[in-house]
């Protein structure tokens, strides 16, 4: 090998060499580098990881339970929270499914319907019982038609009515408790001891009529419960024990729930009214009003108040005997001395008014010492009418 050749791999060498020894040093650099990107190339990494085997991972027991609104303590057994939640629909899966329900806490008014009509059937219960009675609301709730009718036990009565202006259809459901309390009641049955309770068998037509009393009683004071707010007449249509032929509502649409517990001396039972959502709709701009009151906004008291110190109130009468237009120029002119001259005769009309407003007419006279008018005509009615007219 000549010495050329000698000095040319040498330099190769050398250059081979500082090559490696800059591959190295990038090396390291690049090592230092995804050291610190390491945790969130970790979590970017997990996440791509979680979005790409979302498709095929399986769910777990605990999720599925987390998912669908259950809850297990720590022995492995159904909780009684878990299972109150799973009912009232606080799980994802049934909070997306109820997203459409209208709550009635929306309708302020309605609740105060509903306090009415316990006040007033107390009372008609009463007279038709002719002893002690015991009504109360459990509970108010929005529900689908579908889920209520599902739970609703057997035997049972369900009394479909219509409201007659609205053009539409409720519900109520009397269970068998209340069913035979009132029928041995109306029979003439010992008060205060238990009814008979023969479950199973269907409600025979005695039985159906004497319970119709009890439902067209509701339904009168059902409609009185609603007058302040709307004229509505109630109608029983038809009564049924088979929830599918009480269909008045399409399954998925939401109704109101009204749980009544009625007692006659320690016996009863509960009535349920369901008022369809699509039935309260010609009120539901009157029922979203806020309640400001006692009697839907009417303070009685400040109202007799007022009205006792309205009658009391002192107002000053004029007589006037008669009228004439003169010109202005005339009426600057007058001077002590000068004299009117009207054409009021001793026996015309007196015009009796009250700050300007003509209320009665009459004939002047004397009592006594004093000058008098003897009232024939009264104005008001036709000064209203006549205002009325001119604003037309």
């Amino acid at each position: 090998m000549s010495a050329d050749d000698a000095k040319m791999l040498d330099a190769w060498a050398a250059a081979l060499e500082e090559e490696r020894r800059s591959m190295l040093g990038n090396s390291l650099l690049t090592d230092e580098f995804l050291d610190e990107l390491a945790p969130d190339a970790a979590a970017d990494a997990g996440t791509d990881d979680g979005m790409g085997d979302g498709v095929g991972r399986i769910l777990n027991q605990d999720e599925i339970d987390s998912l669908m609104g259950f809850d297990l303590d720590a022995g492995g057994d159904w909780s009684d929270e878990g299972a109150e939640d799973a009912a009232g629909g606080s799980g994802s899966l049934a909070a997306i499914v109820n997203s459409s329900l209208v709550s009635y806490e929306r309708l302020p008014m309605l609740e105060i319907v509903f306090d009415r009509l316990v006040r007033l059937l107390t009372g008609s219960l009463r007279t038709l019982t002719a002893g002690s009675v015991e009504v109360d609301i459990e509970s108010i709730s929005s529900v689908r038609f579908g889920d209520y009718t599902e739970q609703v036990p057997v035997p049972t009565l369900m009394a479909v009515f219509k409201a007659t202006e609205w053009d539409n259809h409720a519900l109520f459901t009397l269970d068998s408790g209340l069913i035979y309390a009132v029928v041995d009641i109306l029979l003439g049955g010992r008060r205060g001891g238990r009814a008979v309770d023969p479950d199973g068998r269907p409600f025979s037509t005695l039985e159906r009529r004497l319970v119709e009393r009890l439902v067209t009683a509701t339904l009168d004071d059902l409609g009185q419960a609603f007058k302040p707010l709307a004229d509505v007449h109630f109608t029983l249509d038809r009564t049924e024990t088979n929830p599918r032929f009480a269909a008045i509502d399409r399954p998925s649409n939401a109704c109101v729930l009204v749980r009544l517990k009625i007692d006659f001396e320690k016996r009863g039972g509960r009535m349920d009214l369901l008022l369809p959502h699509a039935t309260l709709e010609p009120v539901r701009e009157v029922l979203l009003q806020m309640f400001m009151g006692e009697k839907f906004g009417r303070d009685k008291i400040w109202e007799s108040h007022l009205a006792g110190e309205v009658w009391r109130t002192e107002v000053e009468i004029e007589a006037v005997l008669d009228e004439r237009t003169v010109p202005l120029g005339d009426l600057c002119r007058l001077k002590v001395g000068d004299t009117l001259m009207f054409g009021a005769m001793p026996d015309g009309e007196v015009v009796l008014r009250a700050g300007g407003v003509p209320l009665h007419t009459g004939t002047a006279g004397r009592t006594g010492s004093r000058a008098s008018v003897t009232v024939v005509r009264a104005l008001a009615g036709e000064a209203a009418a006549a205002r009325g007219e001119d604003a037309a």
